[in-house]
């Protein structure tokens, strides 16, 4: 008994950190299952994350899909009409704006009041955007509708020097205020909001800069890129829902 005993006490006196290991690779194990855990607890949480991000952004796309829809709508519904009163109007640009011809206006060279016998003409197409923009709930996928003027490439130097930026901003704005005044009240395009409460309607002026036709030689070339064009934006999801998703995806493939 004394041998054995004496031989157990050297065993472990030529094994001193023997038992100080077996704690320590213990300690390491229960470091790593709890490790494990937190990640998978990470990553089911970053899926479920993920899955929601998904939904919004499928809702968001297919509300996006449902304004273009309605501004396509909009568009052949308004050049259906005008042509129904005797108005032809094109779509152009990816059924996105409708353009109106300046002999339906008539803003003679170097002009921007709306002149009287044109009045009926312009007075048709604001009832008819009115008319076609008021249906259903189409106003919750317009963001705004720009009036936009547009000149050719010859040089007017009027407007204290604003040149053909300025003619063509007052001939807009001389039609919307045309509009203003001219329509009944409950007619008013001035009346429409987004859903954010914002004005739908705006007014801007490109002078030359975006001719339908770039060689402009001829006076027909000229009278082409005389026009008022009613651009037709629509809500889309804002760019953060798209980096969410992005930056989501980044994660769970790390």
């Amino acid at each position: 008994m004394r041998w054995r005993k004496s031989h157990s006490a050297s065993v472990d006196e030529e094994n001193p950190y023997w038992m100080s290991f077996s704690d320590m690779m213990s300690a390491l194990l229960v470091v790593f299952i709890l490790a494990s855990v937190i990640l998978i607890l990470r990553l089911l949480e970053i899926q479920k994350e993920l899955e929601q991000r998904k939904v919004q952004f499928e809702q968001e796309l297919v509300e996006l899909k449902k304004a273009e829809e309605v501004r396509r709508t909009i568009l052949d519904e308004a050049v259906e009409e005008l042509r129904q009163r005797g108005i032809k109007v094109e779509i152009s640009e990816n059924h996105t704006v409708l353009r109106i011809p300046n002999e339906l206006l008539g803003f003679d060279t170097g002009e921007y009041e709306l002149q009287p016998r044109y009045a009926s003409t312009a007075l048709e197409i604001g009832l008819v955007l009115n008319q076609v923009i008021s249906k259903d709930d189409r106003l919750a996928y317009l963001d705004t509708i720009f009036i936009e003027g547009h000149t050719d490439n010859r040089p007017f130097p009027g407007f204290m020097g604003k040149g053909n930026w300025g003619l063509s901003t007052f001939r807009a704005i001389s039609l919307w205020q045309f509009w203003s005044s001219a329509l009944a009240e409950e007619q008013r395009l001035n009346r429409m909001r987004n859903v954010d409460g914002d004005p739908l309607f705006s007014v801007s002026g490109y002078g030359e800069t975006r001719p339908v036709n770039g060689q402009q030689l001829t006076e027909d070339d000229f009278r082409v890129n005389r026009r008022i064009d009613i651009r037709f934006t629509i809500r889309r999801p804002a760019s953060a829902d798209y980096e969410g998703v992005r930056e989501l995806l980044r994660g769970a493939a790390q």
